[in-house]
């Protein structure tokens, strides 16, 4: 305190007070630019799922990629796709004019001289769908009196049952194309006259999944042993409750697996294990980490953006 007024503060401690006050407005801006950075980050210049970003999403203003130099479309050598006339058209047409352009004169087949062709492509007529009935006859053998009646096809299981097209293009167009089950069975009642239930195609993705057992196990194993492979998680939901769907893949197979936890990994994977930095991945042991340029990328984003 001042010696000759009491109440006030001395020079040294006016200077001390000034010091804290500063220390802590330090303290408080750097609290304040933290929060704004965590507000801004999203994932365009962050680690952040783009589930979280929300109404909020960020409008993609410019690429992460430098360019190419090429221009844009078809590249040189690049195999187009043009549609093209065919020599064998399913179907002819044949239109003659009326009468003659100059003196009205009647014209018909027979004087025509030549013709010009323009071809249209375009899909069938829907057709019914085709019922094949199976029958397996009771032979009665002519020298014991025994009756022996003939096996069924592989895959004819039921009385009635959809055939092999129906459950192919189904699993394609579910598992594929991501089509949701209910707006499956509008479109195969729509296009083909198909009224299958939701229930009936989860029986017929459930089937083909455990017919194809085998050959997921065989392709997790291959992409575990792979020498470099690249794996990756994200979180979505599955009958309201958040489940992960982690990837591992290499530049010829790529194995999907769903878990309940984030982190439950891929076992038994040697060599090369490419990610995103998540400290979980670290935890295997024996495997040399490189790192994706895609996370780095964002993180310098927001650097700079910050």
């Amino acid at each position: 305190m001042n010696a000759d007024s009491p109440g006030e503060p001395s020079r040294e401690e006016l200077i001390a007070l000034i010091a804290a006050q500063a220390a802590e407005i330090a303290a408080l801006k750097s609290r304040i630019s933290e929060l704004e950075r965590r507000l801004g980050l999203n994932s365009s210049n962050s680690g952040k799922p783009p589930s979280s970003d929300g109404l909020k999403k960020p409008a993609r203003v410019m690429s992460l990629r430098e360019r190419s130099g090429k221009k844009p479309g078809g590249q040189q050598g690049h195999k187009g796709e043009t549609l093209r006339q065919v020599t064998d058209p399913n179907d002819v047409v044949d239109h003659y004019p009326w009468a003659c352009s100059m003196c009205g004169v009647g014209l018909d087949p027979e004087t025509s001289v030549g013709h010009s062709a323009r071809q249209v492509f375009d899909l069938p007529d829907p057709q019914p769908l085709v019922v094949t009935e199976h029958r397996a006859h009771d032979c009665q053998c002519d020298v014991c009196g025994t009756k022996t009646r003939a096996l069924f096809p592989d895959g004819v299981n039921a009385p009635v049952q959809y055939g092999p097209r129906i459950t192919a293009f189904v699993i394609y167009l579910l598992h594929y194309q991501f089509l949701p089950e209910n707006r499956l069975v509008v479109l195969m009642a729509d296009l083909f006259g198909v009224k299958v239930a939701a229930a009936t195609i989860a029986r017929m993705s459930r089937t083909y999944a455990e017919r194809l057992r085998g050959f997921g196990e065989t392709v997790c194993d291959l992409v575990a042993g792979a020498l470099v492979k690249h794996m990756d998680e994200t979180g979505f939901r599955i009958g309201g409750k958040t489940q992960w769907l982690h990837v591992a893949s290499t530049t010829l197979l790529t194995f999907y697996r769903v878990c309940a936890k984030r982190g439950s990994l891929f076992a038994n994977v040697v060599c090369i294990v490419v990610h995103d930095h998540w400290n979980r991945y670290y935890t295997m042991q024996g495997e040399r980490h490189p790192l994706s340029n895609a996370p780095h990328s964002r993180e310098l984003k927001g650097q700079v953006e910050f």
